[in-house]
């Protein structure tokens, strides 16, 4: 894999990252909504920096702050910011999450992550380290007061996980008073299962949309839909 990876006005070095660039974060950083003009922006998980960096070519938001607690990719982050053309803008802090929460007073209007989860992927037929790896990831009970706390009154959060984990992830996020508005499930095929899920939550009860996304309908035919959504990022869209 190419150590680089170009988009149409950024470009990410990745090879120090474990969590390579891929279809997840992408969409994240294209679905997530900007409309209600955030004037900061925090990437929790940010890995490469790819979404924090997708997310200032689409918005005017003055801060952009990623939170990352592996080194490698931390520095990797920071050196993605710094080349990008938004470099003034954008900020990697290196801290574990429940660190930050605590450390920061501040408050942000759109909060994205493509969190770290445990799926039967990565099942190593070893018990102990496949437990340890699910509580590596980032449990969605720290993700969720997290939020509670950094997110503005009239924030967004937006979040990408597996299909099968969402109605555990909006009950969470009810007990902080965190509702969903908008929930986009993806497949990738018309005859695929539902493999993940994009949500955004907010303070604010609205009327719940929901979508559905097909990424391609055969081998790199890719849907209007899709293309739509990652044309202004891809090179090759």
């Amino acid at each position: 894999m190419a150590k680089q990876f170009k988009f149409k006005e950024f470009s990410v070095d990745q090879d120090r990252c474990a969590m390579k660039i891929g279809t997840d974060g992408v969409l994240l950083g294209a679905w997530s909504r900007v409309s209600h003009e955030p004037q900061s922006i925090l990437d929790i998980g940010a890995g490469t920096g790819v979404i924090a960096l997708m997310l200032a070519q689409r918005s005017q938001a003055e801060v952009i702050d990623g939170l990352e607690i592996d080194t490698e990719a931390y520095e990797q982050c920071v050196s993605n910011f710094e080349k990008a053309p938004w470099g003034d803008r954008l900020f990697c802090y290196h801290a574990s999450l429940l660190e930050f929460v605590e450390e920061i007073d501040d408050q942000y209007d759109l909060i994205v992550s493509n969190p770290p989860f445990y799926t039967e992927d990565f099942k190593s037929n070893n018990e102990q380290r496949d437990t340890a790896r699910f509580s590596d990831a980032m449990p969605f009970e720290h993700l969720m007061y997290a939020v509670a706390n950094l997110l503005s009154d009239t924030g967004k959060f937006a979040v990408v996980i597996p299909f099968k984990e969402e109605d555990k992830l909006i009950s969470l996020g009810q007990q902080y008073g965190l509702t969903p508005n908008s929930i986009m499930r993806v497949k990738g095929s018309p005859t695929a299962e539902i493999k993940r899920s994009f949500i955004e939550f907010s303070f604010q009860e609205e009327k719940l949309s929901e979508s559905e996304l097909i990424i391609e309908t055969s081998r790199h035919q890719y849907t209007e839909d899709y293309i739509n959504l990652v044309k202004n990022f891809y090179l090759k869209m």
